[in-house]
């Protein structure tokens, strides 16, 4: 998916992307930093003008709290599933746009992805399999220069967002990972969008964002966390960002260098981008929605969220609301269309209006 894509549907981005988000509270017998006073148009160009992420290496503890119902596989820390709700810890390698290692462990199991150049590895201890990706040639000079799936690549699609349609305003100083950090605060001018307001702290001597925290509209806890909750601004040893498959590993080999499947905007099949900012909705054919849940638990997953449904009906005739504080969802006529929008705004895309 894009990135407008993947703002639009905070929750099925993540868990494309890994579901790699963190919350990182500052302790509150901790005063706030004193720093140089900034405006918010002050930050957001220090952010702009920040033309790479540095190298670093860190732990990211993912909080997700959307209000969905109880969900089979929730218990298995590897599984796309638990991503939707509860924490997760993510250790991060980051040398550049092109070598990277982001680890996900489990409680008797570890799941890596790792970049060099061209190539990128999926490694999971069970069923110790490897997957070697070859990327398209052009990946290397066209990859963005910041985390994948991480405070920074999320800031970065927040950010996107800023503009007439939002109001902008900077918070009190906050520490985030040991780091003195300003806060930024977005929020919506539109009622339609969920999106009550987006938090971004952002380190005060890097200009790098440190955590995002994505609020429901009138809610005092944030719905999405992502953020450091300890940071190293250091290249990482070679020895944390390279990888080799071990003996008696199952390697398999998947060539993407052909660049099948790409769409516009980075759009799956069958994918479509309606809307803009914060009243973007996506509209991808239900199919999807079952072949994402796979077998077994992420069946069960799925057969879950449906059956906390309700009938609608509308000009698109008749479809099944899936409604949290944060994102709705409409399935009906063989496509589904979510957005972190009030469901009148999914009415319209589906009635195609």
């Amino acid at each position: 998916m894009s990135r407008k894509a993947r703002w639009a549907v905070p929750a099925g981005a993540l868990a494309v992307t890994g579901g790699i988000m963190a919350a990182a509270l500052m302790p509150a017998a901790q005063a706030a930093p004193a720093l140089p006073a900034r405006t918010p148009a002050q930050l957001l160009a220090d952010v702009a003008a920040q033309s790479h992420v540095p190298a670093l290496s860190g732990s990211v503890m993912e909080t997700a709290s959307l209000g969905l119902p109880r969900l089979p596989g929730t218990q298995n820390s590897t599984s796309l599933v638990s991503l939707l709700t509860g924490s997760h810890t993510v250790q991060v390698w980051y040398a550049s746009p092109q070598q990277y290692r982001i680890e996900l462990p489990g409680s008797m199991s570890e799941t890596d992805l790792y970049r060099s150049g061209s190539t990128a590895w999926l490694w999971q201890s069970v069923p110790d399999t490897a997957t070697k990706f070859v990327l398209p040639a052009k990946a290397p000079s066209q990859a963005p220069a910041e985390l994948p799936a991480t405070p920074q690549q999320a800031a970065n699609d927040a950010l996107s967002a800023v503009g007439p349609t939002t109001t902008v305003r900077v918070d009190s100083n906050v520490y985030v990972a040991g780091q003195a950090s300003y806060e930024l605060v977005l929020a919506p001018k539109d009622g339609r969008s969920l999106v009550g307001q987006v938090k971004i702290a952002i380190d005060a001597k890097n200009n790098v964002p440190l955590r995002v925290e994505v609020f429901a509209r009138h809610a005092k806890s944030p719905a999405i966390s992502i953020g450091f909750t300890s940071v190293t601004f250091a290249t990482p040893s070679s020895s944390d960002i390279s990888f080799t498959p071990p003996p008696g590993a199952k390697v398999t080999t998947d060539n993407m260098s052909a660049g099948q499947g790409a769409h516009k905007d980075g759009a799956g099949p069958g994918t479509n981008v309606i809307g803009s900012g914060w009243l973007t909705v996506v509209k991808l054919p239900s199919s999807g929605l079952t072949s994402a849940g796979g077998s077994g638990q992420g069946a069960e997953a799925v057969q879950a969220l449906l059956g906390s449904a309700s009938t609608v009906h509308g000009a698109f005739g008749t479809g099944q609301l899936i409604r949290t504080g944060l994102v709705s969802a409409l399935i009906t006529n063989g496509s589904v269309y979510v957005g972190a929008v009030d469901p009148t705004v999914l009415y319209a895309a589906a009635s195609g209006h």
